[in-house]
């Protein structure tokens, strides 16, 4: 209880990080500022026990939280100051939102009474973040007396509960506070107040941290059908190789192929499922098969995958749906004859049909995906140039075991669907596929490989430009990521678009090339960079994996030519 004594302010902040302490809170983002100052103090106290990690920016300090979230599944604080300092935070906040990754956002505000007179560094804080949170509040102002630390105390509780239940998400709590912001008399004699108080007595019935036990599920009553199939959509369970076995148990009762994205983890403990389906999106593209291969029944396993081949086949077909995720959001955005059962799909067991099921459709579906994957890994395979698409095919091959392995929006996360190759290397899979934005990238993957495990991030030019302040995270920063930059000077997914036929205003407002030199850009915040100059240069800088600091490796492509390889080669594979 160090300084607790000191004044209200400082009492107050001690009850909030104690409680949350006691709850499993590990790890707080702190985010310099003035009227944060009691928290601030507060949590520094709490060392070892919840780790506090200073991070000057605060958009990029709300993506490393949201990183370190998504890394170890469990809650984050992130602590700011008055004024726009939390506005700072509403990328993350979406993305924590639509990801369903629980944070717990901490504002810190002036007293009402400094409110709507232009006091300095005070706006309107209250639901600044409009429908986002799962919760929000904001608290009374400190006082001295047991029935409000009762109350702050249980406020903290429930808004802990909130970060998770029912669904995974951020919880947002305004704390105004009046001066001396420092831990220093304030004109509050606590005397009599902390004679009552009796921290193990107080504490006493704050619930420890435990992971849910599922209950028990009854078979899902899913009609037996000829022509099944399973969708693994986007996905980071947080114990992988259970989640892959659970759907491949699905799959062999039912006897449907599993298309799982290069989101999925499936892909990366291939062995567990024989009748996985890789390159759908490819095989897709061939509009003769994809007829064959319309489905009557399909079991969509979290999110929806990226590809706009596969949600289109399914929007013309209209197949019976069910999706198996334990969230109460609508997971169907094509609105589609669909059944959500709000279930983890560990818990999922289905009962066979009496009658033997056809493996003709599963045939086609296994026939098609051999003949589509040996396409690819013979083209890939043979090409020397630099060219963007190989990089995520490559590094689905010679990633070390395990590697937390960070994928950028636009099209890293595309070419991962389109040309990831199944393997057993239990590769963790992490990405911003929320609200799909570039926002917050670096910080992101730096969240995620923080006392982790060396990680390895594949992003294009522009997401990492539009995230350098992460680099500020570098003195902060306990591990290894290794960036693998595929430099195209500009938007490469924009050249997939009608609009690359218009030029001007095209290059100019949509291609956005910034001639950035990123060796210098790495000298600039002290960070390692390296021009890769072969795929053979690029294989021997990622396996092994350094064990600390951060790395660029920058592999520079043109982009009108990986446009125009793709245009010319997505449709061919499977015809």
């Amino acid at each position: 209880m160090r300084f607790a004594e000191k004044n209200i302010n400082q009492l107050w902040a001690y009850i909030l990080t104690e409680t949350l302490k006691r709850l499993g809170l590990t790890c707080a983002v702190i985010c310099p500022g003035s009227r944060s100052t009691p928290l601030a103090v507060a949590f520094a106290q709490q060392a070892p026990e919840i780790a506090a990690i200073s991070i000057l920016d605060e958009r990029s300090a709300a993506f490393f939280a949201l990183g370190v979230a998504k890394a170890t599944g469990r809650p984050v604080a992130i602590v700011c100051t008055s004024g726009t300092a939390g506005a700072n935070f509403y990328p993350a906040v979406i993305e924590a939102k639509e990801s369903r990754v629980p944070l717990l956002i901490l504002t810190t505000d002036r007293p009402p009474e400094l409110r709507d007179c232009h006091s300095g560094q005070t706006i309107d804080q209250v639901k600044l973040y409009g429908n986002y949170p799962n919760w929000q509040t904001e608290l009374a102002l400190p006082s001295p007396e047991m029935g409000m630390l009762a109350y702050l105390r249980q406020t903290i509780i429930y808004s802990w509960e909130q970060t998770q239940t029912p669904t995974a998400g951020v919880v947002h709590i305004n704390i105004p506070l009046r001066d001396p912001l420092a831990p220093i008399p304030d004109g509050h004699d606590l005397t009599h107040l902390l004679a009552q108080f009796h921290p193990e007595k107080f504490f006493a019935n704050i619930p420890n941290p435990q992971s849910p036990i599922p209950n028990p599920q009854s078979p899902i009553p899913i009609p037996q059908s000829h022509r099944g199939i399973i969708i693994a959509g986007v996905a980071q369970p947080s114990q992988p190789e259970e989640y892959c076995r659970a759907i491949a148990r699905l799959s062999q009762t039912l006897n449907f192929p599993v298309l799982a994205e290069g989101l999925s983890p499936l892909r990366n403990y291939a062995d567990l499922n024989p009748y996985l389906i890789s390159t759908y999106d490819l095989i897709l593209r061939n509009q003769q098969l994809a007829d064959k291969l319309a489905p009557e029944i399909v079991i969509q396993i979290g999110d929806i995958p990226t590809s706009k081949e596969l949600r289109t086949w399914l929007d013309t077909h209209q197949p019976l749906r069910w999706i198996i995720d334990p969230s109460h959001q609508n997971l169907d955005p094509l609105h589609g004859r669909t059944t959500h059962l709000r279930m983890r799909v560990e818990e999922v067991s289905v009962k066979p049909g009496d009658a033997e099921i056809s493996c003709e459709y599963l045939q086609m579906w296994c026939d098609a995906e051999a003949n589509v994957r040996a396409n690819v890994d013979t083209t890939l395979a043979q090409i020397e140039d630099l060219i963007e698409c190989k990089a995520a095919w490559l590094m689905s091959q010679i990633l070390p075991p395990g590697t937390p392995f960070f994928i950028a929006n636009s099209m890293p996360v595309r070419d991962v669907e389109y040309f990831w190759r199944p393997n057993n290397l239990g590769v963790r899979s992490h990405f911003n596929r929320g609200a799909n934005g570039i926002d917050g990238t670096l910080s992101t993957a730096l969240g995620i490989a923080h006392r982790h495990q060396s990680s390895v991030m594949l992003t294009g030019d522009l997401a990492l430009l539009h995230d350098t302040n992460g680099f500020l995270i570098r003195n902060k920063f306990i591990g290894h990521l290794t960036i693998v930059l595929i430099n195209n000077n500009g938007g490469g997914i924009f050249e997939m678009l009608p609009i690359a036929k218009f030029d001007p205003p095209f290059e100019e407002y949509f291609g956005t090339p910034q001639d950035i030199d990123f060796a210098q850009l790495c000298a600039t915040y002290g960070v390692q960079h390296e021009l890769i100059t072969s795929w053979q240069h690029l294989q021997q800088r990622l396996n092994p994996l350094p064990n600390t600091g951060i790395r660029v490796l920058e592999v520079r492509t043109n982009r009108k030519n990986d446009a125009k390889w793709r245009q010319e080669n997505l449709g061919k594979f499977s015809s």
